[in-house]
């Protein structure tokens, strides 16, 4: 039996499980968050994502610190707290920003800064906010690519088509079928061991990582490509259940 995390679930209900496959770690307040990551730590049967997967990937940051540290080409970043760090991270980056939350997915929250007096405005907000500034270069425009990798291997791949520079699927981009080349692949496949992933969506431009969704969605891949995606995670849970292949996290 395998049971499926996406909401609030007590751990004594899933202890009957072969394994547990996260969905989704619901909104709510840091303690409420942290509870829920721990819950995971707790149990005794096998995770996917594991625990230690969702904390790598879920932030943003420590996401692009394992990555850039690991080789795997990513956007110049620069995280910092204060405001006037954040102007002189503006300029050393080619005054052309995405300027993203932490924590969010989607595309929600995000920002493209290219003026400095529209940086001051913005940068100005995050700090009544107290956010931390997360700022990567804009890259010229190509092909906005997602992979969904499962089990150490590219499933498949869609290239995301509208208008501005934010193509989210979620956000009324077309998704099309997309051929990676040997390299994407390589450096879909590393991105997601980097960050222990046993499943991931996986945003390239070019062949730099953008970021790495450790709870992706799959709706708009699947109907873009017929790959049976739900298929080949249980397929993969079941490997990692019989011992015939293990979780990322136990390797």
């Amino acid at each position: 039996m395998v049971g499926r995390i996406d909401g609030d679930v007590a751990v004594d209900s899933l202890e009957g499980c072969d394994a547990v496959i996260v969905r989704g770690i619901p909104r709510g307040s840091l303690e409420q968050v942290i509870f829920r990551v721990d819950a995971l730590h707790a149990l005794a049967v096998p995770v996917v994502n594991s625990p230690r997967a969702i904390e790598r990937t879920i932030d943003k940051f420590l996401a692009s610190a394992l990555l850039a540290r690991a080789g795997v080409p990513t956007p110049r970043t620069i995280a910092c707290e204060r405001r006037e760090d954040a102007l002189e991270a503006f300029e050393a980056l080619g005054a052309d920003v995405i300027v993203k939350p932490l924590f969010g997915s989607m595309g929600a929250g995000m920002t493209r800064v290219d003026d400095r007096d529209v940086a001051y405005r913005v940068f100005h907000a995050l700090e009544i906010e107290r956010a931390v500034y997360y700022l990567q270069e804009a890259l010229p425009a190509g092909h906005d690519l997602r992979a969904l990798v499962v089990g150490g291997r590219v499933l498949a791949a869609i290239e995301r088509v509208g208008p501005g520079w934010r193509k989210n699927v979620a956000r009324d981009a077309k998704a099309r079928p997309a051929e990676l080349s040997a390299e994407q692949e390589r450096v879909c496949i590393e991105a997601a061991e980097v960050l222990d992933a046993d499943y991931a969506g996986v945003d390239l431009l070019g062949d730099q990582v953008l970021e790495l969704n450790g709870i992706p969605g799959w709706h708009g891949l699947q109907e873009a490509t017929g790959a049976d995606v739900a298929g080949a995670l249980v397929a993969h849970v079941e490997a990692v259940v019989s011992g015939a292949q293990p979780a990322r996290a136990a390797r």
